[in-house]
């Protein structure tokens, strides 16, 4: 379908895709202000409670690329419908949970449905004008940082002053409007992979590989860096990727497409990404727990999670009102000088949040800077995928860049969370991360984002074939397609 054929209602498929995403990131940060209680509440101990955050990051991890070859081979609408349903089972099963094993069960079912994103903004391209396509891109991409800003509030203040189970049943509702608006707004784009197998192998093996890399390092500092349990994954992770690559390059229909995602262009795209990720999740990190801290240590503010809450809520809402700005700059100046921009917008929040953090306005300021960044980088990396892959791998290539987003934020987690648990000061019989455990976390996320500038600045121009293989649909002939 061209982009042309629905110019007259794209403002409400964008608007669609866009909600879809925030409404995902939502549920990623929806049990963030019980994580205190779930032990209380499931009748577990503290542990145990830890995986319903944990398993969702894994579950994310394996469908989120798997998701987007399934756009690609049976359609994205399809796609995105068919994630919805988890959604809205793991809601409910989270709802009417008592225990630990069944809330871990309905957070799982709830990962299934992350692929929404990377699906939406693949879907833009079939479905956008060209001169609207690049705002629309940095809006939907952006909607995961959007909905994860906004939705910290919203949850604390149901979870403060209603029952916990509010919080599942209002995520359930939410998912089945997404749904209805998904089918009754979004076109049914014809898939680009059509008459491709499905890569079943690969996506065990990708399984296999992710879930112990992912498990390894976000529970790493837990079970001890040099434990058996860690390093064995580790260990199985690089075994398990590296006999994914092997089968990946010599399968006919590759889940993902090794030889396209190791062009210079979309490989310095997807190096970035992961450094974007670590950037943004590091301040995500620091800033609730300055703000939550005790005044009594000295660099702590005293404020109660509600309130925390709404001082990091305007970085999501600048993120929403930056994302239009970032599309004029990818078509003004291109994708590539909008990532290094927003790489750089973030290093110096990084920076400004150094003298700062002492005061909640400090931090709020810092995280509208920071979030400014992150607008402009998330918008940047799927115009620099899309622009550089085959129309029938858009899906695909877009949930491996997603996937590498999501690398970061785990790795951000895990080298911030080594920092605070190592740089620690006794208060009240207590061991805290100390002032400067948390400015060093702070000097880290800025380096970082100097770090992805710099790698974007290696991400090198689109060349003619690229760019006509790029444009072709599935089955085409690039040379033809770009004459």
């Amino acid at each position: 379908m061209d982009a042309p054929q629905t110019s007259g209602r794209s403002g409400g498929i964008v608007a669609t895709l866009a909600l879809a995403g925030t409404v995902a990131a939502i549920m990623q940060t929806l049990v963030t202000p019980l994580i205190a209680e779930l032990p209380q509440i499931l009748d577990t101990s503290s542990s145990n409670a830890a995986w319903v955050v944990t398993v969702t990051l894994l579950v994310a991890g394996v469908c989120v690329p798997v998701s987007g070859r399934l756009g690609d081979l049976i359609g994205k609408r399809r796609t995105m419908l068919i994630c919805v349903v988890p959604l809205i089972i793991g809601s409910v099963v989270c709802a009417l949970s008592s225990s630990v094993v069944p809330m871990i069960v309905g957070r799982g079912l709830q990962g299934m449905g992350m692929g929404m994103v990377p699906l939406g903004i693949a879907l833009l391209r079939d479905v956008v004008p060209t001169e609207k396509l690049s705002g629309s891109i940095a809006l939907v991409s952006a909607s995961m940082g959007i909905g994860g800003a906004i939705g910290l509030p919203i949850a604390a203040a149901v979870a403060q002053y209603a029952n916990w189970r509010v919080l599942f049943w209002g995520s359930a509702v939410l998912a089945l409007g997404i749904g209805v608006l998904i089918f009754a707004v979004v076109p049914d784009v014809p898939a680009g992979a059509k008459g491709q197998r499905f890569d079943a192998v690969g996506a065990v093996g990708l399984a296999i590989g992710l879930v112990s890399l992912l498990l390894g390092i976000s529970k790493g500092a837990d079970w001890g860096w040099t434990s058996g349990t860690t390093l064995g994954l580790l260990a199985l992770a690089v075994v398990a990727l590296l006999a994914w690559g092997f089968w990946e390059l010599r399968t006919r229909d590759p889940l993902i497409d090794l030889r396209t995602t190791a062009r210079p262009r979309v490989l310095f795209t997807n190096a970035a990404s992961v450094l974007i990720g670590v950037g943004m999740y590091s301040f995500m990190l620091i800033a609730p727990q300055l703000l939550q801290f005790p005044e009594a240590t000295g660099y702590g503010l005293g404020q109660p999670m509600l309130a925390a809450g709404l001082w990091i809520a305007p970085g999501g809402i600048m993120m929403m009102l930056i994302s239009p700005l970032g599309g004029k700059l990818i078509n003004a100046r291109g994708p590539k000088t909008a990532l290094i921009a927003g790489a750089v917008v973030i290093a110096v929040g990084y920076a400004a949040a150094l003298p700062l953090m002492g005061t909640a306005w400090g931090i709020m300021l810092a995280g509208i800077v920071i979030n400014s960044g992150v607008a402009l980088a998330y918008g940047a990396m799927p115009a620099l995928i899309m622009s550089s892959v085959p129309l029938s791998e858009t899906a695909a290539a877009n949930g491996f860049n997603t996937l590498m987003r999501s690398l970061g934020t785990t790795i951000g987690s895990a080298v911030v969370g080594v920092v605070l648990a190592q740089m620690t000061v006794g208060m009240g019989g207590y061991t805290i991360p100390s002032e400067g455990g948390f400015r060093t976390g702070l000097m880290i996320g800025c380096g970082v984002a100097l770090a992805s500038a710099a790698v974007a600045a290696f991400i090198p121009a689109l060349r003619k074939p690229e760019a006509a293989e790029a444009a072709a649909p599935a089955g085409a002939d690039p040379a033809r397609a770009g004459a």
